[in-house]
């Protein structure tokens, strides 16, 4: 039966970490935490779970998942959040696979996302496609801020499984703001490296643009009162991002 490493990285994640490491029961064959000095129970609940856990400042979400993968064993990486875990038909497909055996290199999901405790079909959310099991010895993260992903050394089609991962975006609407916000944060820096100048509209033009694309285009009116907060927020913190990208250009 073929052998599965899933790594998770971590930051006071106390609320969430017990649920996902159980999903990974009868899956995975070990499991490696690495942890951004949690000041929370993370860590304690991690290590009574049998987890292997690292301490290691943040320094990039690409970066961070591809320094778990350099500590697993197996050839397999599972790479999980910790606000997320394996829905009963993705563990059952799982299950199945290790005992069929791997016979391609990549494997992707669909993650179906929660805004306080409801599943969003729309607003870009659903079936929000994720590439999260692979051969380490053929795939690596890419190590941006923003949007990181499985990059693959050949040309490589991932296999789409049956089952979802189950993301809990937020527990709050303040909590929704928060990730937003530093969201904005780290797209900011990714506007500022890639050298564009936004001009005195730039920032409200693209905040319009993601609110459209959110509540029209990706469908959002159809998640009605979620959809629609959803797609405000989109369109806040898109604002913020590039009014902040515009005032570090100009200082």
């Amino acid at each position: 039966m073929s052998k599965i490493s899933a790594t998770i990285i971590t930051f006071n994640e106390e609320k969430h970490i017990a649920r996902c490491i159980e999903s990974l029961r009868d899956i995975a064959d070990e499991i490696i935490v690495v942890d951004s000095f949690s000041t929370d129970r993370t860590v304690e609940i991690c290590e009574t779970l049998g987890c292997k856990v690292t301490r290691r400042k943040m320094i990039g979400y690409g970066a961070q998942r591809q320094y778990a993968t350099s500590l697993t064993c197996h050839n397999y990486v599972l790479s999980i959040d910790a606000d997320e875990e394996l829905s009963p038909a993705l563990r059952a497909t799982l299950i199945k696979l290790k005992h069929e055996n791997f016979n391609h290199r990549g494997y992707s999901f669909a993650r179906l996302n929660f805004y306080c405790g409801t599943p969003v079909k729309h607003c870009g959310w659903y079936p929000d496609i994720q590439v999260r099991l692979f051969d380490k010895r053929y795939a690596n993260w890419n190590l941006h801020d923003v949007d990181e992903r499985v990059i693959f050394r050949d040309n490589v089609s991932p296999v789409k499984l049956d089952g979802d991962i189950l993301h809990y975006r937020c527990s709050t609407e303040e909590e929704f703001r928060q990730t937003e916000q530093a969201h904005a944060a780290l797209l900011a820096k990714s506007i500022i490296d890639s050298g564009k100048t936004p001009g005195p509209l730039t920032p409200y033009i693209q905040g319009v643009k993601s609110f459209i694309r959110c509540y029209v285009s990706q469908g959002g009116a159809l998640d009605g009162i979620v959809g629609t907060a959803i797609s405000k927020q989109r369109y806040r913190s898109t604002l913020l991002a590039w009014s902040a990208a515009r005032k570090k250009n100009n200082k």
